[in-house]
């Protein structure tokens, strides 16, 4: 062959190409022999197109065809003509056209994959990551990593647009107390001393607040090293932005413009602006979540009046004790045989639940372990208060406020699951806002923040610091998709004396406040400027937009859930001598 440039990639070939020559290169994804004339399917990034080898055209392109197999690279050359109209395939781009070969070079042979290289496969995990770049051959994967590359671009056009700009950070950092814990590196220039790679980038985005950029943002990597979930990896992308002279109207409506772009482009979907909001209080005691999805009702029920004087010990009990009660309506679930609802307890167990009561409403009366001890006015109350009609199943649970708002939380999921009532098609959008600024840590017997220490309380809650800390509401904002934290952020602390505070209250000395944020604290003294910022999980966001509820499929090179990568199998052992030169030791 006089030369090996391509022409056009396979997918892209159309119906002004017939009676050109072209040459076309790729992969052999499958090839049929009959006899006087081989059919090569020839695919590439861009899809699949038909290569007819026939003899009368070029013996020698024949006769090298039938050494073909799956996954040889090759090339082609030849000219691009209509198919047979009873051939034509509509299920390809290319499928009117076919190639009848006249050139073709063998550039490299393939061994038997380990699995066919097409979608729609029932293989092990495991094998998919150990041959990840078989893997990423498949069309679904190549997809999946095109719309991350889509996303990531309307990202940085909408947000070069409205005057951010991309700035880099380290990933060699100091390691900072809260959140999860650091994965650590050691100095070999600073014996006995360790940097941490980032769980995000907040100090640094906040030191370049106080530069004067005005407005960054950055798609960058970060890393915790945290249990992992369907969608955790133990490093990850984030879309960081942060914002000067701001309040959180202007964070929020910027991002919702984002949000909305972004969804509107990929996914041909109108997000109605703006986005609907909910304070942190109303999901947890509606929905017993946080991040509440929205596509179904199955509202929480309070039947802590109805029942506070019950003869039913659990009930009375519960809240003589500070507890409350609660149930949902399960709509149409009587119908559960009891092997079912059985499950459902258990269920409810399994997740924290010291019992589950439960009342199956039907037309025969009411089916449940506990009516022969509910007075008849409590029992009507119940069923009124839970709009309750014939076939519905009442799940009710009694236990300490958090706890109860917990387990029923996640009870609604799997009963909205087991009722079918989730509409994969459908994508609700809310800001969750209002947070407690606090928690108590009841193990460490001290305040924790429930976002970060730089977190700015609500101005009329700062002087509840001193005396209710558990009141404070805070300045941040969590943006949720179908029940999933897509982002979160907030309104930062930007004056110093309210930083020192917020860090005693938080079990910090003045001395390790200094010592751990020390370099913060010293650069608020040279005139910081209101500001706040959120990050968005962008891995989390391109799993909506391919439609898969796996992490790993939206991720080049994933690793496992226990943050194993079996491609090139690390984490691995070390050599003595590498270790030595980082002043490391390790003892049996």
């Amino acid at each position: 062959m006089v030369r090996l440039k391509r022409d056009k990639m396979c997918g892209d070939v159309d119906r002004s190409d017939v009676g050109r020559e072209l040459t076309l290169m790729g992969w052999v994804n499958r090839r049929r022999d009959l006899g006087k004339l081989i059919f090569v399917d020839l695919r590439d990034r861009s899809g699949i197109i038909q290569i007819v080898f026939d003899e009368n055209v070029s013996s020698e392109a024949f006769n090298k065809a039938s050494e073909l197999r799956s996954e040889f690279v090759i090339v082609v050359r030849g000219e691009v003509v209509l198919r047979d109209q009873n051939t034509v395939n509509p299920k390809l781009k290319t499928g009117e056209l076919e190639v009848k070969a006249k050139e073709l070079i063998i550039l490299n042979r393939s061994e038997v994959p380990p699995f066919q290289i097409e979608d729609d496969l029932n293989i092990s995990e495991v094998l998919r990551l150990k041959y990840r770049y078989l893997d990423l051959r498949r069309p679904s994967m190549q997809r999946n990593l095109i719309i991350r590359h889509r996303a990531a671009s309307i990202v940085r056009n909408f947000l070069n647009q409205e005057g951010f700009i991309e700035v880099e950070t380290p990933m060699l950092t100091k390691s900072t107390p809260e959140g999860a814990r650091d994965y650590i590196v050691p100095s070999r220039l600073h014996p006995g001393k360790f940097y941490a790679l980032p769980q995000s980038p907040q100090l640094f985005k906040q030191l370049l607040m106080l530069a004067g950029m005005d407005r960054y943002y950055q798609i960058v990597r970060c890393f915790r090293d945290e249990d992992l979930r369907a969608d955790r990896q133990p490093e990850f992308t984030q879309i960081d932005i942060e914002m000067s002279f701001v309040d959180m109207e202007d964070v929020l409506e910027i991002n919702e413009r984002m949000i909305a772009k972004l969804f509107g482009e990929l996914l041909g979907l109108e997000v109605k602006l703006p986005l609907l909001r909910m304070p942190y209080k109303e999901a947890m005691e509606k929905y017993g979540s946080d991040k509440p999805d929205l596509r179904f009702g199955l509202e929480l029920v309070d039947l802590t009046d109805i029942l506070k004087n019950s003869e039913v010990r659990v009930f009375s009990d519960t809240i003589n004790n500070g507890g409350i009660v609660k149930g949902l309506n399960a709509k149409g679930g009587a119908c559960f045989p009891r092997r079912e609802i059985d499950g459902i307890v258990d269920y409810a167990k399994g997740i924290g639940a010291k019992g589950l009561i439960w009342m199956a409403v039907t037309s025969e009366g009411i089916k449940s372990p506990i009516i022969k001890f509910l007075k008849e006015e409590e029992t009507d109350e119940i069923l009124k208060r839970m709009q309750a009609n014939i076939g519905d199943l009442i799940l009710i649970v009694a236990d300490s406020y958090d706890l109860a708002h917990n387990i029923l939380g996640q009870l609604r999921i799997e009963m909205a699951k087991k009722l079918n009532l989730i509409n994969k098609n459908e994508y609700k959008f809310l800001w969750v806002v209002d947070f407690p600024l606090l928690e108590f840590d009841t193990e460490e017997n001290r305040y924790i923040a429930k976002h970060h220490p730089f977190t700015s309380p609500k101005d009329e809650d700062i002087p509840l610091l001193d005396s209710d800390p558990l009141k404070v509401r805070a300045k941040a904002y969590d943006m949720v998709l179908n029940g999933i934290e897509i982002g979160g952020g907030s309104i930062r602390i930007y004056d110093t004396s309210l930083q020192e505070k917020m860090f005693a209250v938080l079990g910090f000395t003045k001395e390790e406040a200094w010592e751990k944020f020390g370099f913060l604290m010293e650069a608020f003294k040279y005139g910081a400027p209101p500001h706040g910022g959120i990050a968005y999980g962008f891995d989390r966001i391109v799993m909506f937009l391919a439609d898969t509820d796996n992490i790993r499929d939206v991720i080049a090179f994933p690793k496992t859930q226990s943050a194993y990568c079996h491609l090139t199998e690390a984490p691995s052992y070390v050599t003595e001598k590498q270790l030595k030169e980082v002043h490391i030791r390790i003892e049996d």
